[in-house]
């Protein structure tokens, strides 16, 4: 549509009246104000054969038809596969290695599209009498659709390694798609939308946008990366990774639209708990051999772990070697424990962030108790031998910093919660119903943005507020700071007492955060009622749960099965005294 090349048309429309006309594909005058359509078309002046002649195209101008106009035709699974060409691009920007798309990614998709017979098979389903052919990417343009090269028809077999020949680049996959034909469905803009939707095979895992994160947390895992899972989901927050209307990213020739927005539209943000559910669902589907080794020297081990998140909250680096002991007693720091093995007959998987959080929990109860008296009498201590002794290495004050975090969640949760407020789910590519309604759909689009820009223009623009790096850490805290100060050089000795060659806690009481864990057939292991604890606990688990963006109940659970493997004895001996009653379900 040319607006320019309509402006020597000046008739009045007979619709609205109005005079402002533009070009359709087909050369014909259309108002721009109610899209009436005229019978009257563009006059072509040309010169290629007959100089000094007017030709009057009547019927059909000499325009041609837009490529996009019709669009591809294309499948579900190519959908998906370009939100996950596009998530491990924004990984690659994060710092992740390439390797993580061109090896891990690449083979985990692959193998999710034979497993669910989509392509790499020898009958793939659902193609309506069309061979998927399998195309590969070189990866090194951003755009998704370009420069692919024809792959030879290759099937895998069902046992084939998840371990790729690292001499033989791998790319990633991606399924041609080609010209939109009549039979694609014209409920949706892709060819199976319809069908895909009402797919129900048994022993089937359905690809959905919040898998495709999993899919990435899976190969983060493999490669041992530095992004813990409530870091993946902190970056899509931040629009760092692509989630939420990520059908935006695809080509222009892929039309979107009916049955689609069921599959490809997210309006809500990733959960931690679906997440990680969806990762494991995904692994045992996959049937994915045992992962490398989580040792001590990788991101994940608790005891780094523990050591970042001790910085993020403020504490004292003293505290690390508290952490490490609980580490080493729970035997949480193992590698078999660590490691994760979805074929193995005894699944364990851990929640590597939650899990040293919690840790860090139990070392403050163990200091504290954390029963809304003991850690304001030592705060007294601590206060009163700070101001005696300026010039000494300050002792750690848990009043002071209670204050402190206090003030920065509560302004950082309020910040966070009016950008969740002001979030605007609306995309700048709707998708409607039908390709009927894309015009009107668009005509709505337009008035809602120009209604937007006369606002905007009545109350003055907001400045916007520029972008920060992406970072592991949220929060910054220096010394001098006096508005925020910093604690990690403070000292716990007024917490510790000696005994023979080692350190121990002052406090010898401790209260455990579950008396009695849960049957097998409950869905939880514990259960939190926050009534039932001290204000202190309510606390520290407020802002550690909010740190991670994940529910306090989850926090208190791990919280509880760390102190049940720290204090096993105390458990079985509470086992051995309590009668057996009968358990009500939850």
């Amino acid at each position: 549509m040319d607006l320019e090349e309509a402006k020597s048309f000046t008739e009045r429309c007979s619709q609205c009246a109005a005079v402002s006309w533009g070009l359709t594909d087909e050369g014909k005058y259309y108002c721009t104000s109610c899209h009436n359509v005229t019978d009257r078309s563009e006059e072509v002046v040309s010169t290629a054969v007959i100089t000094n002649t007017k030709i009057n195209s009547i019927s059909r101008g000499l325009r041609k038809r837009s490529k996009h106009e019709k669009g591809w035709d294309w499948y579900v699974c190519e959908g998906f596969q370009c939100i996950l060409y596009h998530q491990a691009e924004a990984l690659k920007t994060l710092g992740v290695g390439a390797e993580l798309k061109n090896e891990v990614l690449h083979n985990l998709w692959k193998r999710y599209l034979q497993k669910s017979k989509q392509a790499y098979c020898k009958n793939p389903v659902r193609t309506r009498g069309r061979k998927a052919k399998v195309l590969g990417d070189n990866l090194q343009s951003s755009d998704c659709a370009s420069e692919l090269e024809l792959l030879s028809d290759t099937t895998l077999e069902s046992g084939a390694e998840f371990q790729s020949d690292p001499q033989i680049p791998k790319p990633f996959p991606l399924v041609k798609a080609s010209p939109k034909s009549e039979a694609a469905d014209v409920c949706s803009g892709s060819v199976d939308g319809v069908e895909y939707s009402e797919w129900k095979e048994k022993g089937v895992l359905k690809m959905t946008v919040p898998r495709t994160l999993a899919l990435c947390y899976l190969s983060l895992l493999w490669q041992r990366e530095t992004i813990t899972l409530s870091d993946l989901l902190r970056f899509v927050e931040e629009d760092r990774i692509p989630y939420v209307n990520a059908f935006q990213l695809f080509p222009e020739e892929m039309k979107v639209y009916g049955r689609d927005k069921g599959i490809f539209a997210v309006e809500s943000w990733p959960d931690y708990e679906d997440i990680y559910k969806n990762m494991i669902e995904v692994a045992i589907f996959l049937d994915l051999p045992r992962f490398p080794d989580v040792t001590e020297d990788c991101y994940l081990h608790p005891n780094i772990l523990c050591m970042k998140y001790l910085l993020e909250l403020n504490l004292p680096e003293e505290m690390h070697s508290l952490t490490c002991q609980v580490v080493k007693m729970t035997g949480i720091g193992e590698v078999d424990f660590l490691t994760f093995d979805p074929i193995a007959k005894k699944k364990r998987t851990v929640k590597y962030d939650v899990q040293a959080v919690a840790v860090i929990v139990v070392v403050l109860k163990l200091l504290f108790l954390l029963d809304d008296k003991l850690e304001w009498s030592y705060s007294s201590l601590a206060e009163a031998y700070n101001e005696e002794h300026r010039e000494d290495e300050p002792q750690f004050d848990f009043r002071k910093w209670y204050q402190v975090m206090k003030k920065t969640f509560d302004e950082k949760r309020q910040k966070w919660e009016e950008a969740r407020a002001k979030y605007s789910w609306k995309t700048k590519r709707p998708i409607y119903r039908s390709h009927i309604d894309k015009s009107v759909m668009y005509k709505r689009r337009e008035m809602v943005e120009h209604l937007q820009k006369q606002f905007s223009a009545l109350v003055g623009s907001t400045p916007v507020a520029e972008k920060k790096d992406p970072s592991s850490f949220q929060f910054n805290w220096t010394e001098g700071d006096t508005g925020s100060p910093c604690f990690h050089g403070h000292s716990l000795q007024g917490l510790l007492r000696t005994k023979g060659q080692s350190l121990i806690t002052k406090n010898s009481l401790y209260w455990l955060s579950t008396q009695k864990f849960c049957k097998s057939y409950c869905k939880h292991v514990t259960t939190y009622e926050e009534s039932n604890f001290s204000l202190s606990y309510q606390f520290i688990l407020s802002i550690f749960s909010f740190l991670l963006r994940i529910k306090t109940s989850i926090l208190h659970e791990e919280v509880s099965l760390i102190e049940k493997k720290l204090f096993e004895k105390k458990y079985n001996e509470s086992k051995k005294r309590s009668r057996p009653k009968k358990v009500r379900r939850h």
